[in-house]
């Protein structure tokens, strides 16, 4: 994408639109991204679910919709900029998950940090005053407006509405980071938690019976 010239200049965007041609690295990325969150979309209702349960499935559904719309109407260079702007933040989520699993603390704690400020920047400046910008005012100077500008709109409107709801838990998730304080995930209720910390100790100590533990009596004593 930092090859195209849309990525420098947004008037480009419409240029020669809706008769624009398609590139194989376009449609591979198109459909990767596509089938990914299809992907996302059916494993959510297996997953742990959280507070922003609701607005996953939004989000979800709002970004497939997107992105076969924007096929449907020949708005490729427009979404291979939205979908690289927020796969440039995701990365960085992603590897935060990892160290964390993995145990690595302090360097989970450092991605979050760059990964918090990366969001902020790109979802909440970038996205509205440079893209949104770009598919709000640009194509009004080549084109009248159709159903289809009003939708594709429309679904930005929503997606960036997310953006600030999960902004919000992730400023207060950076902000016990920098503290040291002990984190959980915004997105988690108590239950959950309290759950997890139960079944970890269940694990440290077997089975417990009014806080202690309960002898299992199953197997057969050896020498």
């Amino acid at each position: 994408i930092p090859q195209k010239p849309w990525f420098y200049d947004l008037r480009e965007v419409w240029k020669g639109y809706p008769i624009q041609s398609m590139l194989p690295s376009q449609y591979w990325y198109y459909m990767i991204e596509l089938s990914f969150y299809w992907s996302l979309l059916f494993s959510i209702a297996s997953d742990v679910k959280r507070k922003d349960f609701k607005e996953q499935i939004i989000h979800h559904v709002a970004t497939i919709i997107l992105i076969s719309f924007s096929w449907f109407a020949n708005y490729v260079r427009a979404g291979t900029l939205i979908m690289a702007l927020h796969d440039s933040s995701d990365y960085l989520l992603e590897s935060a998950k990892m160290f964390n699993y993995a145990g690595w603390r302090n360097t989970c704690n450092n991605i979050f940090i760059v990964f918090a400020a990366v969001f902020i920047i790109t979802r909440l400046v970038i996205l509205p005053f440079w893209i949104m910008h770009c598919t709000v005012f640009y194509p009004l100077d080549l084109y009248p407006a159709f159903f289809g500008y009003y939708f594709f709109n429309f679904m930005m409107v929503v997606l960036q509405s997310l953006h600030i709801f999960w902004a919000y838990l992730i400023i207060r998730m950076a902000q016990k980071f920098i503290t040291g304080k002990v984190v959980e995930d915004e997105r988690s209720d108590r239950e959950e938690t309290d759950n997890s910390e139960e079944e970890e100790e269940v694990a440290k100590n077997g089975p417990l019976s009014n806080g202690h533990p309960v002898l299992n009596n199953n197997h057969r004593k050896t020498d």
